[in-house]
């Protein structure tokens, strides 16, 4: 196996470990979900590595998160709410080019809004499988007399609005002050 390729699944592994216990830190909702910096390893990865780099962190953050005692009602909601949703957080690695283009130039606001657009857009493809699985799985727990969609919309957005400014807030501040983590030798 050559270096690049061990050193990428070494960073998967220890990343989506990292992931995994940050998910433990934090605010937790009632009936699932929490305000943590899960996403910013994940988010990490995918601007190291690109979306490849960043999706398989978090299928492992996913798998993990599950085995050690993810809350499952059957296999769709298990695979939607765990591997799917936290796969998804990984295409935030979309914006890496212009990231790498505003490192290259030393502007570090290109690098932030970079890093934000990306961050957002894989927390918001989280947000959306969850807001999905609340619908078909969650309905139950839909106030009587709301519509299911809003209740969805209104509780998964209570935890993820600030998950997400977090772990864009948190990545900025990161990849700004240690540029050299863009870096894969």
């Amino acid at each position: 196996m050559d270096r690049k390729r061990l050193q990428l699944l070494l960073e998967i592994a220890i990343l989506g470990a990292i992931s995994f216990i940050l998910d433990k830190i934090g605010f937790t909702m009632p009936q699932g979900g929490s305000v943590t910096l899960s996403m910013l390893p994940i988010v990490v990865m995918a601007f190291r590595w690109g979306i490849v780099g960043g999706m398989l962190t978090g299928l492992v953050s996913g798998l993990l998160q599950l085995m050690m005692g993810g809350y499952v009602l059957n296999v769709i909601q298990a695979a939607l709410d765990y591997f799917v949703a936290y796969t998804l957080v990984g295409v935030a690695g979309v914006t890496l080019a212009w990231l790498l283009s505003g490192k290259a130039k030393g502007d570090k606001g290109s690098m932030v809004v970079a890093i934000v657009v990306g961050t957002v857009i894989g927390g918001l493809l989280r947000f959306g499988i969850h807001f999905i699985g609340g619908i078909v799985f969650f309905a139950s727990y839909a106030p009587v007399g709301q519509p299911v969609w809003l209740y969805s919309l209104v509780y998964n957005a209570s935890y993820m609005i600030p998950a997400i400014i977090l772990s864009a807030i948190v990545a900025s501040i990161l990849f700004t002050t240690a540029p050299r983590l863009l870096e894969r030798k």
